[in-house]
């Protein structure tokens, strides 16, 4: 726990430092900020610590804190209470809270889980204790409190009670030294403490380290100063740090492998110095540091410092080749160019020109409010393009020679010494440089704003409009106008707007919208340049001078710096050093120093060496954090096969790679295309809805600069749908032979029940058959009797038609001897016989009996035919009954006469009278009539 000041000497100090502020800005290595809203957790932070696996943990207010270089993971305490301190060891975390201390240790799922080495301790022993500090020796963890020292061996618990509170405690060559606020520094020998130092001036001192180099030791405080302590002596170190880490109060102190110094200081954030003291580098707020309380500090074996603050944390790269310039007070704005003339730098800016003094202080001229775009040296001056026009910087004053505004870009004339050219706002100015002094020259021709030109001889140059368009233009021979400006947007230019011209050995190299072109003179046009395409890429451009022997190239996600035609790679620089911070479409590298180049920042700039040795980024393959089937984890001990139900739901697997830095995941399923890999979102892999089969997945960890890790693979098997196994083929066969049985069962049932009703509908069929036949013969016999009835009817209509033809001659016969008699009459004697005879023959004519016979007869051929006529014509008598029944049998009136005993006239007159009687037309026939009449 830091050590407060009493609260009258805060007062005072804050005041001393609310003073004496000032606009300061130092060099300082990369470093990288990490505040409340990315790990989620609470705002202090007091111990810091790395796994041998690369994990980071950090002992928070809220729980234990653990970070594997992507992702943060919050791991609370049983009893929810802040934890003080934090040792990884092996693959335990130990870890110190408020009334207890324990360790976390990964299960074989992957999940952190905690246990408590105090808990079979009397509580009473460390009430109210907090636990601030753990260190590891050979064969026991230390766990250090303001009252007490336990020490963790073999399962066991040693408890030592120094006599006065105690400040901090070191283990140097297997010792145990115990640094007290009262009684000074003890020794711990064989169980036993032992006084090692007795100084006054560590008594009632926050003494904050101790650690030994070259046989002495090295004693840090808070408040006191630094003191080195050999042979019996102690004696202050004097040196630059120790007057600023008493004034700041130092908390923390590192030392790293190298001799270099690490000091953390509650007012001032963290100081960098040499094995001398002698300050290399200090992170702070005024540069960037999110908070000035530096509670707890650790450094890796990559010489990365991280930084547990009072409201955040922090880490920073000292081992980067990389130096940054940072003003985070807003003054200095955006960097467009930076120049190093007579050994002061000098900073353009859209706020105005700047300058550092030989404190690093930032300076501004007087006089150069608005925009800088550029910052050349020029025959021994130093020009600055400005917005308002173009000055000369001499003793840190600005001398305007130009009044035409925007000096974008200058560049020498080809073999015309002492003549530049420079692209301004409203077309090209000559500069030359005389014994009396520079003169000025807007040349007439043009007034396109010119923000790119080069020359492509000494007579020649290309100017790119600031907005759209390309244009080469030919100036007189004393440079005093210009000849001749011709177009080349409908000249083979593939894109108009935001065009770039470079000279690269001797090409004149176009980059537009749509990649890179050159200019082929011999046809006068521009056409693809292919090489850059390839070896820069379509949507990279140049941010460097292009006639430097490597040049800056600007891609998406990176500057890679390359020589040309040579097209030698020499090395990238990662975005993570300028993301969000590059001034876009006005990036520009300039050359420092001869060994120095540096890149212009938002609020600043990144320095780096012109060797451009390519960063050590060594990706660790990666590992498998958790996996997860349907939200259950499974053990991690075992899965180089995993097997998936064919159900499953979701698929989880989470990576980790702690030792890659700057690193993001990539897989890809080499079963079914090992060329495409695909980026993992946020270091976990969701699958779901996988058919069935074997896959092998290639995980890797890559970066932005293309760099790839070693592939960790894992077999994935989702077993197939139940009825696709040999169980559910079994399954199925059974059932098959179950559906083959019964339907040969069914089958033979429906074989007997069809041939029952074949039999049946046989039987059927033979009743139908006998009883059609019966029905033929019954017809048959009906025909054979409806024939005799015919015949017999045929035979009774000709015996009828044969009884009536007697009839008739007979009548006919008794009517010619009645005839005759009458004739002869008068030879009759007896006039009686004569009458006998003739009413004899009369009655023989008309006899009834026989009329009766034949109207029998005549029944038995036209049945019931008298029964219907009388129906139908109640009013006939019998005389007409047999008149009709004459003319039924078809007999003419001639043939009725003899049967009636009447006239031909008479029988007329008779037909006559019936067909009145039966109501027939006129144009009726009686005969058609009765003989249709049924």
């Amino acid at each position: 726990m830091p050590f407060l000041l009493p609260s009258p000497f805060v007062v005072v100090l804050f005041c001393c430092l609310f003073f004496q502020s000032r606009l300061e800005a130092q060099y300082s290595p990369y470093f990288q900020n990490y505040d409340l809203s990315q790990y989620n957790a609470g705002n202090q932070n007091w111990g810091i610590s790395k796994a041998e696996d690369g994990r980071l943990y950090v002992a928070n207010n809220k729980g234990l804190l653990e970070f594997d270089g992507l992702k943060w993971t919050l791991n609370v305490l049983p009893n929810k209470t802040t934890i003080r301190s934090v040792l990884a060891v092996d693959k335990k975390i130990y870890i110190g809270s408020y009334e207890e201390f324990g360790f976390w240790e990964r299960d074989k799922f992957g999940t952190l889980n905690y246990t408590s080495i105090s808990k079979d301790l009397d509580p009473r022993e460390f009430l109210n204790q907090e636990f601030w500090q753990i260190i590891s020796t050979d064969d026991a963890i230390i766990f250090r409190s303001f009252l007490n020292i336990y020490i963790f061996r073999n399962g066991v618990i040693k408890k030592i009670e120094p006599p006065s509170t105690v400040m901090s405690c070191n283990v140097i060559d297997g010792t145990l030294y115990i640094a007290t606020l009262t009684n000074g520094i003890l020794s711990l020998q064989n169980g036993d403490l032992k006084p090692f130092i007795e100084h006054g001036a560590l008594v009632d001192t926050k003494i904050v380290s101790i650690s030994k180099t070259d046989g002495a030791f090295f004693i840090t405080t808070s408040l006191e100063g630094i003191f080195t302590y050999a042979k019996g002596v102690l004696k202050p170190w004097t040196t630059e740090i120790t007057a600023i880490v008493k004034e700041h109060q130092l908390n923390v102190f590192t030392e790293m492998e190298n001799g270099n110094m690490v000091f953390g200081t509650i007012q001032n954030g963290v100081y960098v110095t040499n094995p001398d003291g002698q300050i290399k580098f200090h992170i702070h707020k005024e540069n960037g540091l999110i908070n000035n309380t530096v509670l707890s500090q650790y450094i890796d074996e990559n010489d990365q410092l991280w930084m547990g603050l009072d409201n955040g944390l922090a880490s920073a790269d000292l081992k980067s080749p990389y130096l940054f310039y940072n003003d985070v007070s807003g003054k200095l704005g955006a960097v467009y160019d930076v120049i190093n003339y007579k050994n002061t730098v000098y900073i353009g800016s859209n706020t105005g020109l700047f300058y550092l003094d030989q404190k690093n202080t930032l300076q501004f001229i007087d006089g150069s409010q608005g925009q800088v775009w550029d910052l050349t040296e020029i025959e021994g001056d130093l020009f600055c393009g400005h917005n308002n026009g173009t000055y000369i910087v001499e003793d840190k004053k600005l001398k305007l020679i130009s009044q035409f505004t925007g000096g974008w870009v200058i560049r020498k004339v080809v073999d015309a010494p002492r003549t530049y050219i420079q692209g301004t706002y409203a077309g090209l100015v000559k500069f030359k440089k005389e014994s009396t002094g520079w003169t000025v020259k807007q040349l007439g021709g043009t007034t396109i704003p010119s923000r790119f030109l080069v020359f492509e001889d000494a007579y020649t140059a290309w100017v790119a409009h600031a907005y759209k368009g390309l244009y080469k233009i030919k100036f007189s021979k004393s440079y005093d106008s210009i000849l001749d400006i011709k177009n080349y947007e409908h000249k083979g230019l593939s894109s108009t707007y935001n065009v770039r011209v470079y000279k690269l050995k001797n090409d004149i190299s176009i980059k537009t919208n749509n990649g890179w072109q050159k200019y082929e003179p011999l046809l006068d046009t521009i056409v693809p340049y292919d090489l850059l395409n390839t070896s820069f890429g379509k949507n990279s451009y140049i941010i460097s001078e292009n006639d430097v022997t490597t040049l800056a190239v600007k891609n998406q996600n990176s500057i890679n710096f390359k020589t040309f035609p040579e097209d030698g790679f020499k090395a990238s620089l990662s975005d993570k050093y300028f993301k969000k911070r590059l001034i876009v479409g006005y990036e520009n590298v300039s050359q420092l120093k001869d060994d120095t180049q540096a890149l212009s920042l938002d609020n600043g700039f990144m320095l780096f060496d012109t060797s451009l040795s390519a960063e050590s980024n060594v990706l660790q393959k990666p590992y498998f954090e958790g996996i997860e089937i349907d939200q259950q984890r499974i053990a991690l001990n075992a899965i180089e096969n995993i097997e998936l139900p064919n159900n499953f739901k979701t698929f989880t697997i989470a990576l980790t790679a702690p030792k890659s830095k700057d690193h993001f995941f990539e897989y890809t399923v080499a079963s079914m295309d090992a060329v495409h890999w695909y980026k993992i979102e946020n270091e976990t892999l969701d699958l779901s809805n996988i058919s069935y089969g074997t896959y092998e997945f290639l995980f890797r960890a890559s970066n932005h600069l293309g760099e790839t890790s070693a592939n960790q693979k894992l077999m994935v098997t989702v077993l197939p749908p139940w009825y696709r196994t040999a169980q559910g083929y079994l399954f199925f066969a059974f059932i098959l032979a179950l559906i083959l049985i019964l339907f040969y069962v069914l089958h033979r049932r429906k074989i007997e029940k069809e041939q029952k009703l074949l039999q049946i509908k046989f039987a059927e069929k033979q009743n139908e058959l006998i009883k059609e036949k019966n029905v033929e013969n019954q017809r048959h016999i009906v025909e054979l009797k409806n024939e005799s009835l015919k015949n017999e009817v045929k035979l009774k209509s000709k015996q009828l038609a044969n009884t009536a033809m007697a009839l008739v001659k007979k009548n006919e016969t008794l009517l010619e001897l009645k005839k005759e008699i009458s004739i002869h009459k008068n030879t009759f004697d007896n006039y009686i016989s004569y009458k006998n005879i003739i009413k004899k023959i009369d009655t023989s004519i008309g006899h009834k009996d026989e009329w009766k016979v034949f109207e029998y007869n005549f029944n038995q051929v036209h049945e019931e035919f008298f029964k219907q006529l009388k129906g139908e014509h109640p009013n006939l008598t019998s005389k007409d009954l047999r008149v009709c029944a004459y003319i039924k049998m078809n007999l003419s009136t001639k043939e009725i006469a003899p049967l009636l005993n009447i006239s031909i006239r008479g029988v007329e007159t008779q037909r006559y009278r019936l067909k009145n009687k039966l109501k027939l037309n006129s144009d009726k026939s009686l005969t058609d009539y009765l003989l249709n009449f049924k």
